[in-house]
């Protein structure tokens, strides 16, 4: 038994660290790409809680830009389309993201205490995984200029 198990172990990790970094590549362009979708045909869950927190932009231009620039990153992603710029589009998006939590505060966080999200803050919070997950596929999937010279 102990033998199977190991064969079993074996295929199981040798598959992950294959197509790992592919999958979470292409799930992270899915998201960008349905969410942004969202945004461009007017219909994304979070268009109230942007126009509360960029209150100073055009609510329709503005979700429908970044609904452009959300699809531009999935699909940059799902394809691999020159990654460095779609991962820095990305990034520049997650930094207007968490950017959010400086000109709204009391949308994000209770009673002014950041140790005490709101629902919103929440949402915001969570996407550090999504920065966590760009860079692991920079890491990983684009080239080093230096590596390749060798």
């Amino acid at each position: 038994m102990s033998k199977l198990f190991n064969k079993f172990d074996i295929l199981f990790i040798n598959k992950m660290h294959r197509w790992a970094i592919p999958f979470l590549r292409i799930a992270l362009g899915i998201i960008f790409l349905w969410f942004g979708a969202l945004k461009i045909f007017g219909v994304s869950p979070v268009a109230e809680l942007v126009a509360k927190t960029y209150y100073f932009l055009p609510t329709k231009d503005f979700l429908f830009i970044l609904g452009i620039w959300e699809v531009s990153i999935g699909l940059g992603l799902i394809f691999k389309i020159a990654l460095r710029v779609t991962l820095a589009l990305l990034w520049l998006q997650m930094a207007g993201t968490l950017m959010s939590f400086f000109l709204m505060p009391t949308l994000f966080f209770n009673n002014g205490n950041i140790l005490l999200l709101t629902a919103e803050g929440e949402f915001v919070v969570k996407n550090l995984v999504l920065i966590a997950a760009g860079l692991v596929i920079g890491g990983y999937e684009v080239k080093n200029e230096q590596i390749i010279q060798r």
